[in-house]
């Protein structure tokens, strides 16, 4: 699942960050500010309009991203490795 798709207030891990060709500098960006493999991700809330930006929390931070950038970020279930 992406992290676009998950629904509010559900938890999940970050599983991976994939890289998006038209920008390659948004990986780095995202791991910079806590996007990283084993992270634990929630969406706190999604815009009306086509749920765009997305408030995240990302460990103990708060982060407004675009539905394209929460797109890059794929998220599995907590209990997959806990």
């Amino acid at each position: 699942m992406r992290l676009n798709q998950l629904p509010i207030n559900v938890t999940q891990r970050v599983k991976k960050v994939n890289p998006f060709t038209l920008m390659p500098e948004i990986e780095h960006q995202l791991a910079e500010i806590g996007f990283i493999p084993g992270e634990k991700v929630t969406v706190l809330r999604k815009n009306f309009f086509g749920g765009d930006p997305m408030m995240i929390r990302i460990g103990l931070s708060t982060f407004a991203l675009r539905k394209q950038e929460a797109a890059l970020i794929e998220v599995e279930d907590l209990k997959d490795n806990d």
